[in-house]
């Protein structure tokens, strides 16, 4: 049955959503009110999402062309959650777009829905393996170590752990690890915010309420967990608003929960209530955003920038744009070396130079300029001439910084090798594919 509502949502939805899974897959059924929101948003964004991933994907597409009989070929994607939710919604996109470049199918891929940070990450490792994949593919942080451990027991599969850092330390030869760079894009994201913050500011239409008790405007960010990954990404952005508007603040308020409607939902509205004006964050639904445009239409006035998918279809008014990863490059990257009998990174990620982040369209209730702004930045990150974390634009606790570790070599979660400030800026993502920038920076307060 499964698989029928399966081939139904992909004929309906022309490539957008796939729900096909082996007897072991475990699939969760959201609340329906979550499902049917996060569902609208990616649909409503799929078609953009696609065409920007396949034509990211098409110079990687062509050298990896390739005329090795694919019938038997296999792929093992074993995913965290499903098309409901952002996050997950992006790699299925990135995957089916991988798929179409590389001329293969729907028959060519084994999904796995749903599968928790726990051992059942490893009975699908497993399951894809004996199922005969070539290569099998996590998405979680939380999948590493059971990704690692499946790797470990088949040396003539290959194993990636998005997201993870242990890939190099662990000296497989069949295990890596991917990440993008999506800090490049979340400062862009910050750069709209700060457009529109000017805007605000300009018209009157932010005011003392909105500021905090030293004269900064007050942003708010709802994260998932106080991970260097969330870290990373809400210091790129406060960095790109700061770029565009110098007194502003931002307070961050955890949900401690990748996705979690409600509580992201919640965490925006306290953030709004306490005079934040624009809300960012680094979480999986639609809840944020949606708050925000509840928020607008009632009066406040508030605007959000989103993660992974266009928001639009929630809040078409407080929408302004949203970070998003083109996951079909690494994908296609991957899956087609393997697929032609090559090696790849074990340490993957790439930025804007490579199209593999991205903002989706902007909304209309963006500043005049916003783009020419945009477009300015992007081309000065590919020609390395704008980096995010230039030491020169940020102070922890009152002091330049200096020095700072990039890599966690004992597993306490705290840097402790390789120097990552280089030339004068943090090198993010240099030495592993996974964030590791952790730097608690002056302007920036942590809620919970």
């Amino acid at each position: 049955m499964k698989k029928i509502i399966a081939l139904l949502l992909a004929v309906l939805m022309v490539f957008a959503l796939v729900a096909c899974a082996s007897s072991k897959t475990t699939t969760s059924t959201p609340a329906a009110s979550s499902s049917a929101a996060a569902s609208s948003s990616a649909a409503s964004s799929s078609s953009a999402t696609a065409s920007s991933s396949a034509a990211a994907s098409s110079s990687a597409a062509a050298s990896a062309s390739t005329s090795v009989d694919t019938s038997n070929f296999k792929v093992g994607a074993v995913l965290v959650g499903d098309e409901n939710e952002g996050y997950t919604y992006a790699h299925i996109v990135g995957l089916q777009n991988a798929l179409a470049n590389l001329g293969l199918t729907e028959d060519n891929i084994i999904w796995k829905y749903s599968i928790g940070e726990t051992e059942a990450c490893y009975d699908a490792c497993v399951d894809c393996a004996e199922s005969g994949c070539s290569i099998v593919i996590t998405n979680s942080y939380g999948h590493q170590s059971y990704c690692q451990q499946a790797a470990e027991e088949y040396p003539d599969i290959q194993f990636v752990a998005v997201t993870g850092d242990t890939a190099k330390a662990s000296g497989l030869a069949n295990f890596h690890n991917a990440f993008t760079k999506i800090y490049e894009a979340r400062y862009v994201g910050g750069i709209v915010a700060g457009m529109k913050l000017q805007e605000l500011i300009d018209s009157g239409k932010a005011t003392d309420k909105n500021m905090d008790a030293d004269g900064n405007y007050k942003i708010g960010y709802v994260g998932a967990y106080p991970y260097a990954e969330v870290v990373s990404g809400y210091t790129a952005f406060f960095l790109g608003i700061r770029s565009i508007v110098k007194n502003v603040s931002m307070e961050v308020q955890y949900t401690n929960s990748w996705f979690d409607i409600t509580a992201e939902s919640e965490a925006a509205n306290a953030l709004i209530s306490d005079g934040c004006i624009i809300i960012g964050q680094h979480a999986d639904s639609t809840g944020a955003p949606s708050a925000c445009e509840a928020a607008l239409k009632a009066g406040t006035t508030v605007y959000s920038v989103g993660y992974n998918v266009d928001m639009l279809s929630v809040a078409p008014t407080a929408a302004l744009t949203s970070p998003t990863n083109e996951w079909g490059v690494f994908y296609t990257y991957a899956i087609g070396a393997v697929l032609n009998g090559q090696t790849f990174d074990t340490n993957w990620a790439e930025g804007f130079t490579k199209d593999a982040v991205a903002i989706t369209p902007l909304g209309s209730s963006c500043a005049a300029g916003t783009q020419e702004a945009v477009d300015k930045a992007i081309e000065a990150i590919k020609a390395d001439t704008l980096h995010v974390f230039d030491t020169s634009t940020f102070t922890v606790g009152g002091k330049p910084v200096t020095n700072a570790f990039a890599t966690d070599t004992n597993g306490d979660f705290t840097p402790d090798a390789d120097e990552a400030i280089i030339d004068g800026y943090y090198h993010e993502s240099y030495f592993q594919s996974a964030p590791s920038f952790s730097l608690r920076i002056d302007g920036i307060t942590e809620l919970n």
